[in-house]
């Protein structure tokens, strides 16, 4: 069947990490430095990036890392900011972005 190859992928440990053209549309996803722009790398993979490519991009960079950059982000919206908080079991409260949007509140949302 079509389907069932694509659903056991594994990632090599050793491999680059693969950027989705679309993903990173105002980039030059050949010559990305993966180390100078890790910030927007995580937080793009993070909130608009398929979970095969979040997978990957967590042993790439390793889950401290990936931690570490989404914990002082300046936004996330509320669906990734629980799905994050989750994944690394803390409270949505030590995200660096919670602590702005309660700063700042926005309109009533009808």
């Amino acid at each position: 069947m079509k389907g069932d190859s694509t659903i056991n992928r594994t990632f090599d440990l050793n491999m680059d990490l693969q950027l989705r053209p679309s993903l990173f549309w105002d980039f030059n996803v050949a010559t990305i430095d993966l180390e100078k722009h890790r910030a927007t790398i995580i937080e793009r993979i993070t909130m608009r990036g398929r979970i095969e490519e979040f997978r990957a991009m967590l042993q790439y960079y390793g889950k401290e890392t990936v931690k570490d950059t989404l914990l002082n982000t300046r936004y996330l919206d509320k669906r990734t900011l629980a799905y994050c908080s989750t994944i690394f079991d803390l409270p949505v409260t030590e995200f660096r972005c919670y602590k702005l949007a309660q700063s700042n509140p926005e309109h009533w949302n009808y």
